[in-house]
């Protein structure tokens, strides 16, 4: 520390009291902003973030229990958090217990101390701010004006200034402590760090000091301590109270700005999620609201595309044919035996339905989707840009992780080991041909068993289907028989939707077993393990069933004469002979339903049910509802060390459905949009208020979940091009109104699409029982089935006609050029906008200049003045002797005590008296 105190006496006069002068806060209402940190000022020290004496703020906090029924284990514990705490302390840090008789958990509070948070700061090389000049200003640009004038329309969404000052924009520098004089350091040097960063520190501390006296490797960090007991937990306070009865903080501040129900329309608070939160969360919360803006226009197209075909429906000649009973269309029997013949205008209202998704704008919507997924991701990648710049995320370097404690315990007695490829410490490692390959092996198989079970569940769905439908169409109600296949096809859904939760419930206890079992050296590997498991079983639990809806159902069904059958029992088909209907019905109950249930209510209700429960189990113990607020946060939810990865997971889902099927229901995006308003702000709400404060971890982007998004984007491309195509009844009508139609419209197209049967071709196990048949059909002696075949007349009777020929042609034709279209037009759209947006960049540039400006030019002013350093040093210490009220101690630490002086000084006294 001596270094430091005669680097400070070497400053200029002016400077130095330039440099010891209070905070300059921003003074805008209700919140006053510290210039330096961008956190709000704290004027009233000795508050309960801070330690007894009132003056050194409570960094971390680690927490262990003080009962045990196992005295030995306990005592070992006890030796570990001894020789941890003391390893802590000459460290630097300042520890101060909170122990309590009759309490069942204690706890440890942590203060970084000026001397290590500036010797981490330096070790990882965190951009702190530096002394700025005066620049001039440039004059604005057309484009500028434009935005100014964009901004004055949206200003109703945005915040109030006077509750959330915006904060300056600080030109940075990594951290050498050895040139102090380049930094802006405020007189509290407290002020110099975030509270964030300060966390940020101690974490690394925590994370990488001993706890064995024997000097055992791999015998450190808090993780492996909580992983054997010896701590409960270990976590940053929280910043004061989020209710309205506390004063002003960074926590409420957010909650009611943010995670507030009052501002479900206003823009997100980003730079001070990311001061509180760290730039990891920050990012999350920055790309999910992306995310919700990119959905306003989908959804307005999808919504009009939605009205466009309930405003067309009686004016639709294929709606007007199907619902005429002048047609007199009898169609052939739905199921063997014991269903009989019916008329096609009993289906009216499924194709006027199955017109509200299937029309005119089907197409142009989902050539619009497939953009709109490039437009998206390439433009979030421009807004990255911008939020890497202003976050100082651009020269970002991940830190090597250490292994994990788990990875640790479960080689403790592994006799093999080797150096590491990065750090060279010698670690335990399981043998590739002996243990790795099984293990992969294994769970690879698990995972293909657990997939081929989630395409169980549909085949099952698909007997229910089956044998329900029979059932219904055996009813003498037309209400029933006529919507028999809506009934079937909701209630289907239903049951998919229950199946998904309870496969989902298995799914991710196997995923985690698997992924323990693995054994993976690093958190991140096994996230990304965990992610990838996770991800699968789920893209196939949800999107199994609309897969097989989109493409498989009726696809084989056969004819009259040959019906195929499945295990004996003949297959689905599709009403009107199209299945886009019953793929809308069972989207929009397994989206719907997913976002409602799981999203809502589990993500909402469930908490405060387990909150009130968890106040009413501690009511009588008066002990455990201490209001100190390291109590109290003990007492919230941890996220355990998976983190973001449910809430990633639940919009990449999400992602899913609006991408990949939105050709068959175009109001995805819109009921997507109306969950992520509520998913935003319950998310915040948890945060703030259910989750403890994680630690502010950095990151770059958002990670392996960016890939997730481009190859559904690519997919999707080809799922709406297949669901068009071959779903749809989109090409059937093109090719009759341009090749068939006598006068170029749709007219006579259900007719066209209908083949003839000759009843006397059915065979005894399919013909209808003659109990089955109405009076009004005794007669008949042709039914109807859609398919493109030969009528029973023709030498080639039941072979397929040159029409179905033309029609399959054609979907093969359109499905090549609509998928190279795309994707030509998405590969151009991406080349032509750039990853960072050309002003940013000349921002950037310029930034980097001035900085390297401000640098040279302080070291110059440094070298030019280094002959008067000792006069210098003189006048500076004078200046803080006045300061001080005479009470500096030229002996002083400098670490921030309060020992030089009475607990009746100041902190402000006592932070001098440091310096």
């Amino acid at each position: 520390m001596a270094a430091v105190d005669q680097d400070l006496d070497n400053y200029e006069t002016k400077e130095l009291t330039d440099l010891l002068d209070p905070p300059r806060s921003i003074h805008d209402g209700e919140v006053v902003l510290n210039e330096y940190t961008g956190d709000i000022q704290d004027f009233e020290r000795g508050s309960q973030v801070f330690l007894e004496d009132g003056c050194r703020r409570i960094d971390y906090i680690m927490v262990w229990s003080s009962k045990s029924n196992d005295r030995r284990k306990e005592e070992e514990r006890e030796r570990k958090r001894k020789r941890f705490e003391d390893n802590l302390r000459q460290e630097g840090l300042i520890l101060e217990e909170d122990i309590m008789d009759g309490r069942s958990f204690q706890f440890m509070k942590v203060h970084a101390t000026w001397e290590v948070l500036t010797r981490y700061a330096d070790t990882l090389k965190i951009r702190m701010p530096i002394k700025e000049i005066p620049r001039d200003v440039s004059a604005l640009s057309l484009w500028d004006l434009m935005t100014v004038q964009l901004e004055r329309l949206l200003n109703p969404f945005q915040l109030d200034p006077h509750k959330v000052p915006s904060p300056k924009k600080k030109y940075t520098w990594p951290f050498d402590r050895n040139k102090l004089y380049l930094y802006n350091i405020p007189e509290n040097r407290d002020d110099f760090m975030s509270n964030a960063t300060r966390s940020r520190i101690v974490d690394y501390v925590l994370r990488r000091k001993e706890f064995s006296d024997e000097g055992r490797q791999f015998s450190f960090g808090i993780r492996r301590l909580i992983a054997d007991g010896t701590y409960l937990a270990a976590y940053p306070l929280h910043e004061g109270g989020w209710k309205k009865k506390c004063k002003m903080n960074m926590r409420r501040l957010l909650y009611d700005n943010w995670a507030s129900w009052r501002v479900w329309y206003k823009v997100q608070p980003l730079h001070y999620i990311r001061i509180y939160f760290g730039e990891k969360i920050g990012l999350y919360f920055a790309w999910l609201g992306y995310y919700t803006y990119a959905l306003i226009p989908a959804s307005v197209i999808g919504f009009l595309v939605f009205i466009f075909g309930l405003v067309t429906i009686n004016s639709d000649p294929i709606s007007v044919e199907s619902c005429d009973p002048s047609n007199n269309y009898t169609m052939c029997p739905l199921c063997n035996g014991r269903c009989g013949y019916w008329d096609y205008d009993q289906i009216c209202m499924h194709v006027k339905a199955t017109h509200t998704f299937d029309n005119a704008a089907t197409v142009f919507f989902a050539v619009f989707m497939s953009l709109w997924g490039t437009f998206y991701l390439e433009f979030w990648k421009r807004e990255q840009a911008g939020i890497q710049s202003l976050w100082d995320l651009r020269n970002f370097e991940e830190e090597e992780e250490p292994p994990r404690p788990e990875y640790l315990a479960r080689l403790a007695n592994c006799p093999k080991s080797k150096p590491h490829k990065v750090t060279g410490a010698m670690e335990p490692y399981y043998p590739f041909w002996g243990r790795q390959v099984p293990v992969y092996l294994t769970s690879s198989a698990i995972m293909l068993f657990l997939v081929l079970a989630a395409v169980a569940a549909v085949i099952g769905i698909v007997f229910y289907r089956i044998s329900v439908l029979a059932a219904l169409y055996m009813i003498d109600d037309p209400l029933v028989y006529r919507n028999a296949t809506l009934v079937v096809s909701a209630t289907a859904a239903c049951i998919n939707l229950v199946v998904i939760f309870l496969l989902n419930f298995v799914y991710t206890r196997i995923a985690t077993c698997l992924t323990d079992w693995e054994c993976l050296r690093t958190q991140s590997e096994h996230d990304n393990s965990l992610t990838f498991k996770f991800y699968i079983l789920q893209f196939i639990n949800y999107y199994s069933s609309l897969f097989y809806i989109a493409f498989f159902k009726g696809r084989f069904a056969g004819e009259p004469a040959h019906y195929v059958t499945f295990f004996g029992a003949r297959q689905e088909e599709c009403q009107g002979g199209s299945c886009l209907t019953e793929l809308c019905i069972q989207l929009a109950i397994i989206f719907v339903g997913k976002q409602l249930i799981q999203n809502n209510v589990v993500d909402i209700l469930v908490p405060q049910i387990k909150k009130v429960f968890d106040t009413l189990c501690t009511r009588n113990k008066e002990h455990d509802r201490s209001n100190l607020p390291w109590v109290k946060d003990y007492r919230l939810e941890d996220m355990g060390p998976t983190g973001l990865f449910n809430e990633y997971l639940e919009m990449m889902i999400q992602f899913g459905f609006v991408t990949l099927f939105v050709a068959a229901f175009p109001l995805a995006p819109f009921f997507a949009l109306l969950n992520n308003i509520i998913e935003l702000r319950s998310d915040a709400d948890k945060f703030v208020t259910q989750y403890r404060r994680r630690m502010a971890a950095r990151a770059q982007d958002i990670g392996i979940w960016y890939d997730i998004l481009h190859g559904l984007t690519r997919f999707a491309v080809l799922t709406n091009g297949l669901i068009i195509a071959f779903t749809s009844s989109f090409i059937q009508r093109a090719v009759y109104r341009f090749a068939y139609s006598q006068d170029g419209t749709l007219n006579g197209f259900v007719n066209n699409s209908l083949a003839y049967f000759n009843i006397s071709d059915f065979p005894p196990d399919v013909r209808p029982y003659e109990s089955e048949i109405k009076p009004q059909y005794n007669a008949t002696e042709f039914c109807r089935y859609p398919d493109y075949r030969e009528p029973p007349w023709s030498p080639d009777k039941y072979k397929y006609t040159s029409q179905h020929w033309h029609v399959v042609a054609a979907q093969f034709i359109f499905l090549v050029v609509f998928e190279n279209l795309v994707v030509v037009t998405t590969s151009i759209i991406a080349y032509i906008i750039p990853d960072v947006p050309r002003k940013l960049n000349e921002q950037m540039r310029q930034e980097a200049v001035i900085t390297n400006n401000i640098i040279l030019e302080t070291e110059l002013l440094r070298y030019k003045e280094g002959s008067k350093d000792a006069t210098l040093g003189e006048n500076a210490l004078g200046n803080i002797r006045s300061r001080t009220g005479n009470q500096y101690d030229s002996g002083g630490s400098g670490d921030g005590d309060c020992t030089h002086v009475s607990k009746s000084d100041s902190c402000k006294d006592v932070e001098e008296v440091a310096v």
